[in-house]
């Protein structure tokens, strides 16, 4: 069992699938902008793994896992408590999405991946391991995706919000304010902001919120903790916004996920 990636190149491997275990990850881990032949699915056993992906920024709490496809350059940053499972998967063996996503991850693939992570990573064909690999490819395929991401910008002016905001999460300012910052109208940033992420000004922070929410919950602080580092005036207005994106409390939310 491998305990970083320092010594470990998943694409000099004639394997179409290896896997990789990491525990008690240290800031020195931490990978700059790189990219992989093989596709990547990284996933969170214990805190959380935060990856920039060319427009958008994931995150992947335990129970999900960020999926890489083969050739995307990205960076990846974990939490000091993390534990992860990363898998490196060959573009042709498995019908697995085009583009970066998050994937809810089920109780047996959890199980199936922390296997095979630590099992020797040269197998034949037809083996166990093989086979192992097989089901674990099916059981894959077959997990639904979540919206786990921050949409980013190469505008500078855009990134530079986003840059601020990251820091700053609890930082209310209005449109208004933002573009009065940075020498745009109201309504030229709005135009902006809708073309280059898709979606308005409220919902773009608010996406923030959810992912730097679901990091900190995954690190053990309180709900209201988090409610008052994201600049909420009442915790039932942080919970009543989280509900509404994710369906659940934060606080079942995190433990059904532990």
């Amino acid at each position: 069992m491998k305990k970083n990636t320092a010594d470990f190149d998943p694409d000099r491997s004639l394997l179409d699938v290896v896997g990789l275990r990491q525990d008690a990850i240290k800031p020195a881990d931490e990978l700059p902008v790189h990219t992989h032949q093989k596709g990547q699915l990284i996933l969170a056993l214990h805190g959380y793994i935060t990856c920039e992906i060319s427009d958008a920024i994931w995150i992947a709490p335990p129970q999900s896992a960020v999926w890489i496809p083969a050739g995307f350059p990205h960076s990846n940053k974990v939490s000091g408590d993390a534990s992860l499972c990363l898998l490196f998967i060959a573009p042709h063996v498995a019908h697995l999405p085009s583009r970066s996503c998050t994937l809810s991850i089920s109780p047996l693939l959890r199980e199936l991946i922390k296997h095979f992570s630590q099992l020797p990573q040269s197998y034949e064909a037809g083996g166990p391991t093989d086979l192992l690999v097989k089901v674990l490819l099916h059981e894959l395929t077959q997990m639904p995706t979540n919206q786990l991401e921050f949409p980013i910008s190469q505008n500078s002016k855009l990134r530079k919000i986003a840059e601020s905001l990251m820091a700053s999460p609890n930082d209310r300012s209005t449109v208004a304010q933002w573009g009065s910052r940075y020498a745009m109208s109201e309504r030229t940033l709005t135009r902006l902001i809708k073309k280059e992420t898709g979606i308005s000004f409220g919902r773009w922070r608010t996406q923030l919120h959810i992912i730097i929410a679901i990091q900190r919950l995954s690190s053990h602080r309180s709900v209201q903790q988090v409610s008052e580092e994201l600049g909420y005036e009442s915790v039932s207005a942080f919970i009543t916004m989280f509900k509404k994106k994710l369906g659940e409390s934060p606080k079942r939310y995190v433990n059904q996920r532990e």
